[in-house]
């Protein structure tokens, strides 16, 4: 037999359980990293349509990103969407954007799919303002196959 009050304990442990969780996984999800899944090819063959990424959000806050680095990104054009591309321009670089040489100013950056005749990046609609990036690719969880750390690090393209 079962009394009301150690039925009220476990509720109570439950509930105490979730706010912990919360507590713990939230403010990681939000700040540090979150999941991200590969749409197209542009990024191919380093990353394929459905490669499954955790993005760290963390470590743009303590360096400046480099070149190489793949990077996470809100589109310029329609901010809701979210890019992955490679990074090969950074602020005072000079690059050619729609078939005219720019140099890049403080904040600018610019980037582009490893797979370039299919990628749709910076020489089509140009830079991406430093507030616009997420983070870079730090784990790839899938395919289980390709499981790795810094996926598409030191990769010449």
């Amino acid at each position: 037999m079962r009394s009301k009050q150690s039925g009220f304990w476990q509720f109570f442990e439950f509930i105490k359980f979730a706010a912990i969780a919360v507590a713990i996984v939230l403010p990681i999800r939000m700040w540090v990293a979150q999941p991200f899944i590969v749409s197209g090819l542009s990024m191919y063959p380093t990353f394929k349509d459905g490669d499954y990424l955790i993005v760290d959000e963390l470590s743009y806050n303590f360096r400046e990103p480099q070149k190489g680095d793949v990077i996470i990104f809100r589109y310029p054009v329609d901010p809701q969407k979210y890019f992955i591309k490679r990074l090969m321009g950074l602020p005072g670089d000079k690059v050619e954007i729609n078939g005219q040489e720019v140099t890049l100013k403080t904040g600018e950056y610019y980037v582009l799919g490893d797979n370039r005749d299919k990628s749709y990046d910076s020489r089509a609609w140009g830079t991406v303002p430093k507030k616009n990036i997420i983070g870079r690719a730090f784990v790839r969880l899938l395919p289980v196959t390709q499981v790795g750390y810094l996926p598409g690090a030191g990769i010449k393209i």
